[in-house]
């Protein structure tokens, strides 16, 4: 394949010939998978059925799975074809129920999906788990549409084992947002802090989550994978449903935004990829993590609005 020509400031990760060799060393692939004693802080590079046999059952405190979504979308030569609702959750029966029996008793599951999709997810969830809400974040990029309305949101569910005992920190998901009108008494700033920046509020997160950018060139976590979540995303999922040093388990890795942004966050993790060169750009981000933990849009503790420099 003949390679991009990139302009200079482009920051998309890629992988250099000289880096192969060394970052497959890090991989467990499905020859070694059988071999395998311990599966925290790896990336296996197999089949998602194979890997499952051997992944312990109650392994992860926290899942969360970004699958093909009911699209025809070609991941890096692996092509995933739309198919009919009914074929859809037949597929989704293939995997999910096996997924959620690495989820530990007092468990959390988030699975993302679009539009097309989220109805047959929330049927295969709804089968396995209890389903304690739905998240709809803005994803500002896309194509428009001249018959049609363009497609600028994706949903999350959110499910637990165990509706009487799961962890959720909202504490650690507020979000900092600038105050445009604000209101005093008795002189003083009432639920908002005056600082040399601004007037900002932290606001209790809801369902509906406008502050996400998606990942493009001039961002340090861009990869070449077509449909890359953005660590902003799934740092609120993780910092919400785990605890330092809880395990992180997505078993359709990519080029490893969950593992990555776990790490970043002083959390366990394990991912599933078919592919390897994203199981490789994996890899290396795991190891830029080492030097740089920043997650664009998450600073000194809170989430603050997109577009305001952080």
């Amino acid at each position: 394949m003949k390679e991009k020509i990139r302009a200079g400031r482009n920051r998309t990760i890629t992988l250099s010939q000289d880096e192969i060799p060394l970052l497959k060393q890090n991989l467990i692939t499905e020859d070694s998978l059988a071999t395998c004693t311990s599966f925290e802080n790896k990336t296996i590079n197999a089949d998602v059925l194979v890997a499952l046999k051997y992944i312990p059952d109650s392994f992860a405190d926290l899942i969360i799975i970004d699958p093909p979504y009911n699209l025809t979308k070609n991941f890096n030569g692996n092509i995933f074809r739309a198919s009919s609702d009914a074929d859809y959750d037949e597929y989704l029966a293939t995997w999910f129920p096996l997924v959620c029996k690495k989820l530990k008793p007092n468990g959390s599951l988030y699975i993302c999906g679009d539009w097309k999709c989220t109805s047959s997810l929330q049927r295969a969830v709804e089968k396995e788990l209890t389903v304690l809400n739905r998240i709809t974040w803005q994803r500002e990029k896309g194509r428009g549409a001249k018959t049609n309305w363009k497609n600028g949101m994706e949903d999350i569910w959110y499910a637990v084992k165990n509706p009487h005992d799961y962890y959720f920190d909202v504490e650690a998901v507020k979000v900092k947002r600038r105050v445009i009108a604000p209101y005093t008494e008795n002189g003083k700033p009432k639920d908002w802090q005056q600082t040399d920046e601004g007037n900002f509020r932290l606001t209790y997160p809801s369902n509906f989550w406008d502050d996400i950018s998606i990942p493009f060139w001039s961002m340090p976590e861009n990869t070449d994978h077509p449909t890359q979540k953005p660590e902003k995303l799934y740092a609120k999922l993780i910092l919400a449903s785990s605890r330092p040093g809880d395990m992180i388990f997505d078993p359709f890795l990519g080029s490893g935004t969950a593992s990555v942004t776990a790490k970043k966050l002083g959390r366990k993790y394990c991912g599933i990829e078919l592919n390897q060169e994203y199981s490789l750009l994996c890899e290396k981000r795991l190891q830029l993590a080492e030097t740089n933990p920043q997650i664009q849009g998450y600073k000194d503790g809170v989430f603050w609005e997109r577009n305001s420099g952080r």
